[in-house]
């Protein structure tokens, strides 16, 4: 089994940053893919970044685009989300979430292992 634990999370002013932490552990060599999920009240979990954890591909929401930033520290088996220009629409809970494939999907089910999540609040 793999265990994903975010931290990172926090209230933060519009424009400003935040950079989220996903550390796995237990059998982490059995990750290919991780990605970060968030969830608004009241919406569904939608995608918001990806990485193949070996060869550094990456995929994005559209509307994060230029603003977020994903990547991985293999050796400590760690991934990051760095939130800049940060938009009251960007609060939600924010999951990490890890994938046994290198090839990136967008949705929910194609991930094996969540993380508990960590809240993101951008105030206007």
């Amino acid at each position: 089994q793999v265990q994903l634990v975010e931290s990172g999370g926090g209230l933060v002013q519009a424009g400003g940053s935040l950079r989220l932490s996903c550390a796995a552990s237990g059998r982490p060599f059995i990750i290919y893919t991780m990605g970060w999920f968030r969830q608004a009240p009241g919406k569904e979990r939608e995608f918001v970044a990806a990485i193949s954890w070996l060869g550094g591909a990456t995929n994005y929401l559209d509307s994060v685009k230029g603003r977020f930033t994903i990547s991985r520290d293999n050796a400590k088996n760690t991934v990051y989300l760095q939130m800049n220009s940060l938009k009251p629409e960007d609060t939600a809970v924010y999951y990490c979430a890890a994938r046994r494939s290198s090839v990136i999907v967008t949705t929910t089910q194609g991930y094996d292992y969540w993380g508990q999540g960590t809240q993101v609040t951008v105030s206007s």
